[in-house]
């Protein structure tokens, strides 16, 4: 890639875009990019060197060579009309990605669920052990505070996105399959074959000596594991599994268990400063990884034990002062019924029987469609419940399909009673009327919610 000199980034604030902003700065390229919003992401970029636009314009990419786009950029965005009049090359995301890795020994995780986390520990295994990654997250690991970082190591480690069937230009050398769910179907056609062989291509991008590391827990990745056509390695908590866990034991905010691994007769002693089984099988994909690259024993539980997390995954505040009291608060970027119910069950593993209260923002029309009978299911397993209109990000309604017709249907057919708001701020005076002394606020969601938990003490204080 010598021959660019300066590469724009269409939407460079997004998770899957800022980290690979941030690597290229650190590898010496000149980057720029706009967005619609500025943002604690943006202005660390532009700390690190990057020209920031605050709005998308054709004036922006005036000394531009290349132009990086993700799959949420419209054809029709202004910055990618002008950069194919000007016969500029525009790449897409994971193309820019690809284009990195093959610079490095490379580890793709992909999966419905456990993504970011997965890759973060993995990440932070490999660093423990001396190994120095390059990582790029779709999430802000709070060790660094960012969501990527170039190593001086020959390692790579990265998401490899299913969503819009992107991670088939990923070529790494170890795949990672953490869960297949159905998410993003239209993707797909809405036909699950052609989600399951999406993920065969990509474990067959693989070399023919490199490595998949496959959940064996998983209903939906035992149905590909028959077609996987390169070396393997299982883990999970099923006797089957290559790299298992047993003697699991939840408390609060951290798990222990036992590490087993096939053919060894060594039982290793781990804590996970994470929660849930959902964590357990995460935290067993990121010691497959590094067990496979020679990451000691000592490295990997000390690695384990001191991990930060990332932001808005499972991020726990103790002591939020409300009303009647005070409650602990939970914040999970989790929008999927799969991921609710991990979280949970999480915390009614870790946390007994302390009632929770959970505040929910929909993520997308097709999802809540495609999805609806599980979210009523999922979301009724909350003691008390508080739905938000949806969050749109960019698709048009769907009759039928909002945050009013989950919260009728919960009602009608479950037995808790939900609440349904017009906006975020409504939540306030809800929160202090029905929330407790001691119990569990939990904030769930993938759309602007996430910028409103961070002002949530501040405006329950005001309210109060």
């Amino acid at each position: 890639m010598k021959r660019l000199k300066n590469v724009h980034f269409v939407g460079i604030g997004g998770s899957g875009m800022s980290g690979i902003a941030e690597v290229m700065i650190g590898l010496g390229y000149k980057v720029q990019g706009s967005d619609i919003k500025m943002s604690d992401q943006l202005e660390r970029l532009r700390s690190l060197g990057a020209k920031i636009y605050i709005s998308h314009s054709p004036l922006n990419i005036k000394n531009a060579d290349a132009l990086v786009v993700s799959s949420a950029i419209s054809e029709k965005n202004s910055e990618v009309i002008e950069a194919k009049k000007k016969m500029l090359p525009v790449v897409a995301r994971a193309e820019m990605l690809a284009e990195l890795m093959r610079f490095y020994y490379s580890i793709a995780i992909s999966g419905t669920h456990g993504k970011t986390t997965t890759t973060s520990l993995v990440a932070t295994l490999l660093a423990e052990g001396n190994l120095d990654p390059t990582y790029i997250i779709g999430g802000c690991l709070k060790s660094s505070n960012s969501h990527a970082k170039l190593g001086a190591g020959e390692y790579l480690v990265a998401e490899a996105d299913e969503s819009d069937a992107s991670f088939a230009h990923l070529k790494p050398m170890i795949s990672v399959v953490t869960n297949i769910d159905l998410d993003h179907m239209s993707t797909y056609e809405n036909n699950i074959e052609k989600l399951n062989s999406g993920f065969i291509e990509f474990l067959h991008n693989l070399p023919f000596y490199g490595l998949a590391i496959i959940c064996i827990d998983d209903k939906g990745v035992k149905k590909i594991k028959h077609r996987i056509a390169r070396s393997v390695i299982t883990y999970g908590i099923s006797e089957k599994a290559d790299i298992r866990a047993e003697n699991i034991e939840f408390k609060n905010t951290y798990t222990t268990f036992d590490l087993i691994r096939k053919n060894k007769t060594e039982r290793v002693n781990i804590k996970i400063n994470l929660p849930g089984l959902h964590n357990v099988h995460n935290a067993l994909a990121a010691i497959a990884v590094a067990t496979e690259l020679n990451v000691s024993n000592t490295s990997i539980k000390k690695a384990l034990k001191t991990f930060s997390g990332i932001d808005r995954r499972f991020q726990v505040t103790e002591n939020l002062p409300i009303k009647n009291g005070k409650v602990t608060l939970i914040d999970d970027y989790g929008h999927h019924p799969t991921e609710i119910l991990a979280t949970l069950n999480a915390i009614r593993s870790g946390w007994g029987d302390k009632k929770i209260t959970l505040l929910f923002q929909p993520h997308r029309y097709t999802r809540t469609k495609d999805l609806f009978t599980d979210f009523v299911d999922a979301l009724s397993m909350s003691d008390q419940l508080i739905v938000t209109k949806i969050y749109a990000a960019g698709e048009a309604p769907i009759k039928g399909f909002n945050g009013e017709s989950l919260v009728k249907t919960i009602k009608k057919e479950k037995k808790i009673n939900p609440i349904y708001i017009n906006s975020l701020e409504d939540s306030i005076n809800i929160i202090n009327q029905i929330v407790n002394d001691g119990d569990i606020l939990l904030i769930m969601g993938a759309g602007d919610i996430g910028s409103f938990v961070k002002d949530l003490p501040k405006l329950i204080r005001v309210a109060l």
